[in-house]
């Protein structure tokens, strides 16, 4: 989250008013934008990372745990150490930062008042040693944090907090639930951060929505689950704000975990990678050929089976957060026919990705979305502009929808030097990739966002998966990849990747054969040419879209299908990357601790950390195969999670079955024996 905008918030009411010149000006500054980057070239290949935690502050006397809602403490403590401001500082917000000798780690706000955002000093660049350097950078935030808490709070890298939204005390300090801006049952609305767009942002989707937002997890049935189950958290006689009718009216679903406020979904924690692209074509088509991985990413990475105390039948976190931020009217949805509004909206404004964007010959008309709604007025606009048709289409399409905050300081006048009313929308489409154009203030290029993956416990899963994800780009840029599929396929596998234990019991779609028909120059890290160890078929004629798809289990899409199958897996492709380059051992043997752990966790040799937390759950003394995860199991839980953070599986060690990270590594990497 980057710098965040002061001004006079309008009110739902006054926003609506002002919302198609906030488009419209948006679109004037993203043409503004094209006209001055749309040639940038040579750019750097760069890219960062986004760590978030959970801060929990520990009562070891009644074993209990709480949210810390000391965010603004924190970071007060973190821009006034002196030692930290004689390195250059570390909290923009709060201070000029400035990069002397090895840069700090860089942190922010995020939306819960219980959350840190986490990110290194500087970008990494293209070099193989720089992923070496992603782990112990990771460490290094962790203990920075640490130091500048109490001794009793602790930085958790967990997806959700296990009990958020029950009957008891889960913030330190407490608040009563049901505020204005929430209006939740369950939650207070001093559990947001107070900067003003967070509180604006929840209380004008509510009234842009005309009713609180919905979110509905399915329950999982344990063997003394009631049947059927009625989440016994919910007040069906509370009348404080009119939107308490909701759940008297349906909203909450038989056998479903209930939630109703926006605090629930942008309260949690994620991984995201950006990449800067060298131009405007190598990111339209890294957004491109990235798009398919999201569902792959999301359920390998699976982390959240715990909400609001009970144990949930799903893994991930990704349709929870698209709920709570769901802005769209009855209308918009389909449950009543079009009057005031202008279309039906498929999706939530936090969803998979609906374009394609990439000028690539490989791209076929029926991969794109059928479903697709656009604003063929503003798509003209940027058109007249110059813009070509893909990416007028998938900017006109995000900009179907409203802006949500709106200052009033910001209509003056349009401004085309700045990018707020752009970013305005831009930035409150959370799909799972995003196309960024460079900023019109710093030296940066056109860059590409991942943003499904869930956060891990440990600094060495999250840096496993972060390098893993630069790695595969390398390998599409080197081998010319093509894991085009129909978009609306890529929307079904983000379904079939909430499935509990999806990875290991589901199958995807997925492209049969990425590889191109002929050898190709690498263009990673450095130079050299090679050809994947997997031959390629001859190109095909362009015949049924059917055939070049199948269903893959996601250990098939890992690590390559045997018997005959054509694709050949990841970690083999990025194998064949790294063969091609120039490597030292002791940076490819580094490399293969991490391969080896996605390789495990999509094989099921080691378990999601949503398995390793439910079966935590399962096994607890106080556990009554209810569903119901009680205040005492979350504290041992989240001790556990701690000690996994500081220990890391290692020996014999809490967190094994996710880790074991003593036997990673030790195999064979095609140049040398690691271990």
């Amino acid at each position: 989250m980057g710098l965040l905008a002061t001004g006079t918030p309008l009110a739902w009411p006054a926003a609506k008013q002002e919302a198609h010149l906030v488009r419209e000006w948006g679109i004037e500054q993203l043409l503004a934008i094209w006209n001055r980057a749309k040639g940038k070239e040579r750019d750097a290949l760069l890219w960062g990372d986004e760590i978030e935690y959970l801060v929990v502050v520990y009562d070891t006397e009644h074993k209990k745990v709480a949210l810390s809602l000391r965010q603004a403490d924190i970071l007060d403590a973190l821009a006034n150490d002196e030692a930290l401001c004689k390195k250059g500082g570390c909290v923009p917000d709060l201070q000029s930062v400035a990069s002397h000798g090895d840069a700090l780690p860089i942190f922010h706000p995020e939306f819960g008042r219980f959350m840190l955002e986490a990110t290194p000093g500087k970008p990494w660049g293209i070099g193989l040693k720089d992923l070496l350097e992603v782990e112990p950078n990771m460490k290094w935030r962790r203990e920075i944090a640490i130091n500048h808490m109490e001794p009793n709070e602790y930085p958790i890298t967990l997806t959700t907090f296990p009990r958020l939204g029950t009957r008891d005390t889960f913030t330190t300090p407490y608040y009563p639930p049901s505020g204005e801006r929430l209006r939740s049952q369950f939650l207070p609305d001093e559990i947001a951060n107070p900067h003003i767009r967070f509180p604006t942002l929840a209380a004008n989707i509510r009234a842009r929505r005309g009713r609180k937002v919905e979110i509905n997890v399915p329950i999982f049935v344990d063997t003394k689950t009631p049947r059927p189950f009625n989440d016994p958290t919910i007040e069906y006689d509370r009348h404080k704000w009119p939107e308490d009718d909701d759940v008297r009216n349906g909203a909450a679903r038989e056998d479903h975990i209930y939630m109703d406020a926006m605090a629930f979904g942008m309260g949690s924690c994620c991984l995201q990678i950006t990449f800067q692209a060298k131009n405007i074509t190598e990111g339209r088509r890294l957004y491109d050929q990235l798009s398919p991985l999201g569902p792959i990413m999301l359920a390998l990475t699976a982390a959240t089976p715990i909400y609001k105390g009970f144990l949930a039948d799903t893994d991930v976190r990704w349709n929870q957060i698209s709920r709570a931020v769901d802005d769209r009217t009855p209308e918009e949805l389909g449950e009543k026919p079009l009057k005031h509004d202008r279309w039906r909206i498929p999706k939530s404004r936090y969803a998979s990705n609906s374009t394609y964007i990439s000028q690539d010959p490989r791209l076929r008309k029926e991969y794109m979305d059928p479903d697709l709604v656009v604003d063929q007025g503003l798509k003209q606009r940027l058109q007249d502009g110059g813009m070509d048709d893909l990416l007028a289409t998938h900017f006109a399409h995000l900009f179907i929808r409203d802006p949500i905050v709106i200052f009033g300081e910001d209509l003056q006048k349009l401004d085309l030097s700045k990018t707020d009313h752009f970013e305005n929308l831009q930035s409150t489409n959370w799909q799972h990739m995003r196309f960024k154009p460079p900023p019109p203030d710093k030296d940066t290029g056109w860059r590409v966002e991942f943003r499904p993956m869930e956060i891990q416990i440990t600094d060495f899963e999250n840096a496993a998966f972060s390098v893993f994800i630069v790695l595969v780009t390398r390998a599409i840029l080197s081998f010319d990849l093509n894991f085009y599929i129909p978009i609306p396929l890529t929307t079904q596998n983000m379904e079939t990747a909430h499935v509990r234990d999806a990875v290991l019991g589901q199958n995807f779609h997925f492209r049969n054969d990425p590889l191109p028909p002929r050898p190709v120059k690498t263009n990673g890290f450095t130079s050299g040419t090679c050809t994947p160890s997997h031959t390629s078929r001859p190109p095909s004629p362009a015949g049924p879209v059917e055939d070049e798809h199948s269903l893959m289990t996601i250990n098939e899409i890992i690590n390559g299908q045997a018997g005959g199958g054509t694709f050949p897996g990841l970690i083999p492709l990025v194998e064949s990357y790294l063969n091609s380059v120039n490597v030292d051992v002791e940076t490819r043997c580094e490399l293969a601790r991490y391969l080896d752990l996605i390789r495990k966790r999509a094989s099921g040799q080691l378990w999601t950390g949503a398995k390793w937390i439910r079966d935590f759950v399962w096994k607890h003394r106080e556990y009554k195969s209810d569903s119901v995860v009680s205040a005492e199991i979350e504290y041992d839980l989240l001790k556990a999670v701690e000690e996994i953070t500081r220990q890391e599986g290692k020996g014999r060690g809490i967190g094994r079955e996710m880790l074991r990270v003593d036997e990673i590594g030790k195999r064979q990497t095609g140049q040398s024996a690691c271990g």
